[in-house]
Formats: structure tokens, C-alpha cells, sequence
């Protein structure tokens, strides 16, 4: 606590900060572009169905460009973007761009494959690309994307592998995309604003219930039933509570623990965030599809890392669409992802909080560290800052729409590649980077054996049931709105 920070410390040289500025600069861009109607975003590629392996993608406005000049385009443009960031975080930018290149090429390749039409095209999509039957794997571009990242992470060679991970973000690429998904959900607040604060407010009322009882549960249990020690236990609980990897590393600070305590704990929460990514939205699909809604929430709540959690969303978005599709009833695009991620945010702004708590509860009950005093700017150092582009971009657009100052149709022009082609392909970077970044293997390493059975038995027990009881009792009947197919 001893360190000097001002408010802006870390504002320039922190990912939490550079997810913030890039996905900021693109809304900013897209609100540009919407005010001027000149086209500034058009040229971002866009993936979709196709039999056709030449119409694979384009760029987002159609006739802007030709498909491969938007590719290269985007290519260029991301990586300018990225390496500013990468250079202001002192990170070897030279190895940085070498794995970039390579995961941008990986994901563009399972993008294009997971879109092949007789594999993931609804069927309200089979005239236009005169298919009569698909399988109607909604997500099976993000399924192929964390394959081929978890075949690196887990069968490379060590060598390629901790090159690869110079590159491999996901938690940086996927606070880029919420922040993009901030433009997204104020464009869609602007035709269904009533439904869109609903969500808003059941979003808060369920995260706050469900903390109350999580963190409190999770220590306890660690504590009595496992017998681990304070730190362990609160480091464990703040990670399966709060937000995962960031909340395990703040709580860790706060009470001092020592470094391994943070670094065992920050692998199991990657290592399970994926098996829940994988398992849980096809469970959702299967038990709630009559809850929608509920069913993406539940994922906000039970899924520990942010890019899992908007990974699984996204998944469980394209099972569920599909799934009403081939029932005739066509739900429009990214609510149900909404509702995952907007609950994993209100969860993760309570990092901050909760870190600043646990310090105040160490120095003066735990440790009795006499003359030392907690700052209360722990709070905003702790704080997410992406967090701050998603509602900045939200209410921004919102405004703008709203208040009749740009036309909705000039803010879809501008803004829908940015939330719709640009978000997706960060979503898809961030799955392609959590599988090089996930060596199962990590659960086999010395003494971690009771620390995984723990942290099993809390989820199973105690996160799981609970997070999906809260969020049935405050999103259920809730649906997404319908579009015309």
C-alpha cells in the first residue's frame, strides 16, 4: 500500500487501459463516421455463411472494397492498433507481432471454416445459399477457433507454444470486444430502450445477491471443510466469486499473500473457465431454452474469467438462436450474449471494493499491522477499467439516438462493423488465445491436487446452483426480441 499512484497511474501501460482506448478509438470512429456519413469503418471484415468459399467474407459494407483488400486492410489496421498498445505496455513488440500475425492468420482460417453453410447456417439461411439441410451448429466457428488454440496450448512443442502466448490475449482482446459490445447494446437500447434497462437493472439485482452469498459460502467451505489457510481461502474464494484471475491477483495483493498462492489458483480458474465454456451453454441450450435470458445471466455468474464468460455467451447466443430458428421463431442477434456479459460486469466492478475491504480486514483484524492505513483509492485502482469504455460507448450512443441528434440509421451505418464485424472477430481472437494459453496439464502440478478438488466442489456445490437459481429469479420470462428473418 506504501507506493505512490495518483488516480491516472497505469491510465497509459496497463491492458486494462489500452482495451479501453482501443475499443473506445473504433466507437469514437464509427460515431464519426455516423455524423458524417463518410464511410471510416466499412472496410472491417466481415465473416458469414457461404458454400461458395469466395464469398467467405467482405468487408462490412459490401462494394466498399474486395474481399481480400478488406482482410489485409483489417489486418493492417488491428495491428497498428494492438502494437501501440503492446509498445505502451513495454512488451516485445517485435516477438508480439511475429505470434499476432500467426493467431490472426489461425483465427481467420477457423472463422472462414466454421461458416461453411451445410455446417452452421440456420435454417432460415438455407434459400439464400441454396442448401436444403445443415447441421446448424451455431458457434462452430468459436468451437474450432479454441480446438485449434487448445491443440498449440496443450501438443506444440514448448518452444512455438511460449511464443505463441507473446500474442495470445484473451483477456485483453475480449475487453476490446465489450467495449465494442457497449456500441451494440446502445444501438439496440435505441429501439427497445424499455427492455434494455430491464436487463440493465436485474443485471445489478442479481449480482449483488449473488455475491452475498458466494464469497461468504466459498471461504467458509474452503476454510472448515478443506482446512485451508486465511490466505488460501480468501484468494480461492474471491476468484470462484468475483472475477476469476483478476479478483484472485487483487485479493492477493491486498492481504499480501504470497505469489504463489495467486499464480496456483489463477491457472485452476483458467483451466475450468474453459471446461464450463465448453460444457455449460450446450447443457443451457438443452434445459432452459424456454429462459433465454436467465440461461446467458446464469453464465455472467457461474463462468470465472471475463473471456470465458463472453465466450460461452457467444456460444450459448448461437445454439440458442439456431435452436429457435429451426422452430420457426427468429431472436434477434446478442441479447442472450448481453445478458451474460452485463452480469460478469457488475460482478467484476466489485474487484476494487472487495480488494479494498479484504485490506482493511487483514491490516486491522487479521495481521494488526499498527500506523499502517488503507487508501481509499484502492477502490478506483482495483477497478476495471474497460468497464468504463462499455458504458461510455452504451449510454453515448444511446444519447446520440435518443436524443435525435445523429439518425438511427446514420449510427447503424457507421457503428454496425464495429459491433457486429469487428467484436465478433476479437471474440474469435480471444477464443483462438484461450486455448494457447490453457495447459491442462497445469492441475498435475505439486501440491495443486486438494486446491482442484476444492475449487471443484465449490463450483458444483455452491457457484453453479446458486448462480442459476439467482438468475432465474430475477431474468426469467425475459426474452429476446424477435426480428424478421
Amino acid at each position: 500500500m506504501a507506493e505512490e499512484r495518483r488516480w491516472y497511474t497505469g491510465m497509459f501501460s496497463t491492458e486494462d487501459w489500452w482495451a479501453f482506448w482501443i475499443g473506445i478509438f473504433f466507437v469514437f470512429l464509427g460515431i464519426v463516421a455516423a455524423a458524417t456519413m463518410v464511410d471510416l469503418t466499412g472496410w472491417i471484415v466481415s465473416f458469414g455463411n457461404w458454400v461458395d468459399i469466395t464469398k467467405s467474407f467482405g468487408p462490412a459494407h459490401k462494394d466498399l472494397m474486395s474481399p481480400l483488400a478488406s482482410l489485409v486492410v483489417s489486418y493492417v489496421v488491428f495491428t497498428i492498433a494492438t502494437a501501440i498498445g503492446a509498445k505502451a505496455m513495454r512488451w516485445d513488440v517485435k516477438n508480439y507481432l511475429k505470434a499476432w500475425t500467426v493467431i490472426f492468420i489461425l483465427t481467420t482460417i477457423a472463422y472462414i471454416i466454421g461458416q461453411y453453410g451445410y455446417l452452421s447456417a440456420t435454417s432460415n439461411k438455407w434459400e439464400k445459399l441454396g442448401i436444403t439441410w445443415s447441421l446448424q451448429i451455431g458457434g462452430a466457428y468459436y468451437i474450432l477457433a479454441l480446438i485449434i488454440g487448445l491443440l498449440i496450448g496443450n501438443f506444440a512443442p514448448s518452444g512455438f507454444k511460449e511464443f505463441m502466448k507473446r500474442a495470445a490475449r484473451p483477456e485483453w482482446y475480449i475487453k476490446i470486444a465489450i467495449v465494442c459490445l457497449g456500441a451494440k447494446l446502445g444501438l439496440k437500447a435505441i429501439e427497445a430502450t424499455g427492455f434494455a434497462m430491464h436487463l440493465l437493472f436485474a443485471g445489478v439485482c442479481a449480482t449483488i445477491a449473488a455475491y452475498l452469498l458466494f464469497w461468504p459460502l466459498a471461504y467458509t467451505v474452503s476454510r472448515k471443510l478443506f482446512n485451508l489457510s486465511r490466505e488460501w481461502a480468501a484468494c480461492l474464494a474471491s476468484g470462484i466469486s468475483i472475477c476469476g484471475v483478476s479478483a484472485a491477483i487483487a485479493t492477493a495483493g491486498s492481504i499480501r499473500a504470497r505469489p504463489i498462492v495467486p499464480v496456483m489458483i489463477s491457472s485452476l480458474i483458467v483451466v475450468f473457465a474453459v471446461i464450463e465454456l465448453v460444457v455449460l451453454p450446450a447443457v443451457l441450450v438443452t434445459t432452459w431454452f424456454h429462459e433465454p435470458i436467465a440461461a446467458g445471466a446464469s453464465l455472467g455468474l457461474t463462468v470465472k474469467t471475463d473471456g470465458a464468460d463472453a465466450a460461452a455467451g457467444a456460444i450459448l447466443d448461437q445454439l440458442m438462436i439456431s435452436k429457435a430458428a429451426s422452430m420457426g421463431i427468429y431472436w434477434d442477434e446478442g441479447w442472450i450474449l448481453a445478458s451474460a456479459i452485463m452480469t460478469k460486469i457488475w460482478i467484476d466492478m466489485f474487484i476494487g471494493v472487495w480488494a479494498f475491504v479484504l485490506a482493511v480486514v487483514w491490516v486491522y483484524y487479521f495481521e494488526r499491522r499498527p500506523g499502517e492505513k488503507v487508501q481509499k483509492m484502492e477502490i478506483w485502482w482495483r477497478f476495471p477499467k474497460f468497464v468504463i469504455g462499455y458504458f461510455v460507448a452504451m449510454f453515448a450512443i444511446m444519447g446520440l439516438g435518443l436524443g435525435n441528434v445523429i439518425g438511427f440509421e446514420n449510427l447503424e451505418f457507421g457503428l454496425k462493423p464495429i459491433e457486429g464485424a469487428m467484436r465478433h472477430f476479437f471474440f474469435m481472437l480471444t477464443f483462438t488465445s484461450i486455448g494457447i494459453v490453457t495447459d491442462f496439464r497445469a492441475l498435475r502440478q505439486e501440491g495443486i491436487g486438494k486446491l482442484a478438488v476444492a475449487y471443484a466442489f465449490i463450483l458444483a456445490v455452491i457457484i453453479i446452483p446458486i448462480g442459476w437459481f439467482i438468475a432465474w429469479l430475477f431474468h426469467h420470462g425475459m426474452m429476446p426480441p424477435t426480428v424478421t428473418p
